[in-house]
């Protein structure tokens, strides 16, 4: 980590250039509550009104498999969330991912890019707002998502998973329709092409100096202090 450890995040911004991690808890019974992900990043903006972050290729990472190290999405759906299941560390492949939060909003999204930074596509990521602690940022997925394109269209993403993990009972009908209510929001945003999607992030770079941040131990510690 660089810097963050002994910062108390209420009330401070992190400056860009630092090191911290995003993190996800899961959902499932007996694990509710365990960080399943988590992904070093490295601070691009941090202010009132958004923490834009990026996560590099090549980042050490970790992520959930089933407890015989199969890929989470190679289970069949109706099964998916009840199998029992463990973290490994694995690097994120591909390009790398710009992520936009807005502070009290339960969505981020992310943008990504293909060979040579060719733009592709906005993925909205709907999820509980993130909780701010000294070395990073903490959220809970909720299974539904919406791609949006540069033409502007746009399209809900695993509205399947969405509907098992109800099912499995990790979301509860209360949960399920906040979850709706706030991609509508989103969708709202989208059509009348509001920020992010209307401020030129796809035209950012990351600084070619930035290192890629180290997975540290203990990423998956319980901070002593979180706050909005």
């Amino acid at each position: 980590m660089t810097g963050t450890d002994a910062r108390d995040a209420q009330g401070t911004h992190w400056a860009p250039g630092e090191h911290i991690l995003w993190r996800y808890r899961d959902h499932a019974p007996g694990l509710k509550g365990q960080v399943h992900i988590c992904r070093p990043v490295t601070v691009v903006q941090d202010t009132d009104e958004l923490l834009a972050v990026w996560m590099a290729p090549g980042t050490e990472c970790v992520k959930p498999v089933l407890a015989d190290g199969t890929p989470v999405h190679e289970e069949p759906l109706a099964t998916r969330y009840t199998t029992p299941r463990t973290t490994v560390r694995s690097q994120w492949f591909g390009a790398g991912v710009l992520k936009l939060a807005r502070p009290g909003e339960p969505w981020s999204v992310w943008l990504f890019w293909g060979d040579d930074w060719e733009f592709r596509s906005w993925y909205v990521n709907l999820e509980s707002p993130r909780v701010r602690w000294d070395g990073g940022v903490d959220s809970e997925d909720h299974f539904l998502d919406i791609s949006v394109y540069p033409d502007r269209t746009w399209m809900w993403r695993d509205e399947d998973e969405f509907a098992q993990a109800q099912r499995s009972g990790l979301i509860s009908p209360e949960e399920a329709a906040r979850v709706r209510a706030a991609g509508r929001a989103a969708v709202d945003v989208i059509k009348a092409w509001g920020p992010p999607f209307s401020s030129g992030w796809q035209d950012w770079r990351p600084d070619p100096n930035w290192e890629i941040p180290v997975l540290p131990e203990g990423w998956d510690r319980t901070p002593a202090h979180m706050t909005s």
